[in-house]
């Protein structure tokens, strides 16, 4: 019998469209992390309030009430959370909205659809899974 994988760190995925989220939550869990999933930024907040230790945002640029902008500023000006590394995915940026996210310290940014090899080299890029090494002498 296997030991279960330790899982690595938590991540919360934002995004209005619900079969995109489930969509991305599902591989990533695969990949050992655990999600959380919000649909609008304040459902985000409340995630984010109810789950500290979240080490990572994956946020939606575009979304009906509150863009993904609205909740990384809204992070950057919490003092517990103004570090929190944010990734955008978006179906299309602006340049306003790429100078705004350089402002506002994103990670990334990727393009819709996720391109998921390399959202995934990204993280682990970030977060590295601590693996067994052993050495020969």
């Amino acid at each position: 019998m296997s030991a279960p994988t330790p899982s690595r760190q938590q991540i919360l995925l934002v995004d209005d469209e619900e079969d995109a989220l489930i969509e991305l939550a599902e591989s990533l869990e695969n990949e050992g992390f655990v999600c959380f999933t919000a649909t609008s930024v304040t459902f985000a907040l409340q995630e984010l309030t109810l789950n500290p230790d979240i080490a990572l945002v994956i946020t939606d640029l575009r979304m009906p009430e509150e863009s993904g902008i609205s909740l990384i500023k809204r992070l950057r000006e919490h003092t517990s959370r103004q570090h929190l590394p944010v990734i955008v995915m978006s179906g299309h940026a602006e340049m306003d909205d790429v100078s705004d996210m350089l402002r506002l310290q994103v990670l990334d940014l990727f393009r819709k659809p996720i391109y998921l090899v390399r959202l995934i080299d990204t993280l682990d890029s970030l977060f590295p899974q601590k693996a067994a090494i052993s050495f020969k002498l």
